[in-house]
């Protein structure tokens, strides 16, 4: 018998203030044992710096990613696509992906998804994702989102995308800005079924998760 192909997941993250959300996806599914296939949009590196001040170089991305991330545990099962590059493995449907996560997702990312305009390597690979009928999770963060935006969201809908705004939920018991962003990175594994323990779930009590979290002093988080 042949052996197994590696089968990763693909991270996209685009330019929209979050870069933590897609720090903590990353992470969840390094410790779920899932391989990721990361790119990083020239924009997202912007929003990288300015929000941690580190700089992501194609160059160095691995020591960067592990500065951003806070951990080098895991980073052999992940592999790098500058965004710029059209002939890396996921722009093609024949390469062995899981599927396609998209957070942050900008309009612009949105749009050129919905239009299938693959303006770089980010938009290509979820193209290649719809067509090919693989799970795509478009995690937008912007607010307010106008009309045109919200027409692009309907129609990622309408081609089988999960259209998951970055909103975190307070049922959870989260008070601290890393549980908020955490409820959010965990929706977004809920939504291609990654097993993780990013939150706590609701179930059916009210108060309980809130009590649960102040008996515990915390929600426990992948990679800390």
């Amino acid at each position: 018998m042949g052996t197994v192909k590696r089968q990763p997941w693909v991270v996209g993250v685009s330019g929209a203030s979050g870069t933590p959300y897609a720090a903590s996806v990353i992470r969840a599914l390094l410790a779920a044992g899932e391989p990721v296939d990361l790119i990083v949009s020239r924009a997202a590196r912007l929003t990288i710096l300015d929000e941690t001040g580190i700089s992501f170089r194609d160059a160095h991305w691995r020591a960067d990613l592990a500065a951003w991330l806070g951990s080098d545990e895991g980073l052999d099962d992940v592999r790098y696509w500058p965004a710029g590059d059209f002939a890396a493995g996921p722009s093609s449907g024949s390469y062995p992906a899981k599927g396609m996560l998209v957070v942050p997702a900008t309009t612009g990312a949105v749009a050129g998804i919905a239009l299938g305009l693959s303006k770089d390597l980010l938009q290509r690979v979820a193209s290649v994702t719809l067509k090919e009928r693989r799970p795509l999770v478009v995690c937008v963060r912007e607010t307010p989102l106008n009309g045109v935006t919200l027409k692009h969201l309907v129609e990622l809908d309408a081609q089988g995308a999960v259209v998951l705004p970055a909103s975190p939920g307070f049922y959870a018991g989260g008070s601290t800005v890393r549980e908020l962003v955490d409820f959010v990175a965990g929706r977004v594994l809920d939504a291609v079924g990654i097993p993780h323990s990013l939150y706590l779930r609701w179930e059916g009590e009210l108060g309980a998760a809130a009590r649960r979290a102040g008996e515990n002093g915390s929600v426990s988080a992948e990679g800390e």
